[in-house]
C-alpha cells in the first residue's frame, strides 16, 4: 500500500496516518455506538432490550476485576467520544 513494501520497514501507524484510515480501536467504538442507536429506538418489549437489564452482579470470576456490562461499555465509549444519548 502506498508502495511501500514489508523491506522499507514503515510502520502500520505511519501508513495509516498517510492513507488517513482510522484505527481499530475507533472503527469498533463505532460500530458499538451504532447498534446503542438501533437498540434504543426499539419497542420496550423487543428482545434485544434484555441486554440492557442483564445484572451482572451475581456473576463470580474469582479474584480480581469484575465483569463489565454492555451500558457500562457504551457509556465509557460516548464519554471518550464526547457523545450524549440524544446524539446517538
Amino acid at each position: 500500500m502506498c508502495g511501500y513494501i514489508r523491506l522499507d520497514r514503515i510502520r502500520n501507524v505511519v501508513i495509516r496516518e498517510r492513507v488517513e484510515v482510522a484505527t481499530l480501536e475507533e472503527k469498533i467504538m463505532e460500530t458499538r455506538l451504532r447498534w446503542f442507536g438501533h437498540v434504543k429506538r426499539r419497542s420496550l418489549n423487543a428482545p434485544v432490550k434484555k441486554c440492557e437489564t442483564i445484572n451482572l452482579s451475581h456473576c463470580m470470576r474469582g479474584r480480581g476485576r469484575s465483569k463489565t456490562s454492555w451500558n457500562e461499555v457504551i457509556r465509557n465509549n460516548m464519554k471518550f467520544m464526547g457523545l450524549t444519548e440524544e446524539m446517538i
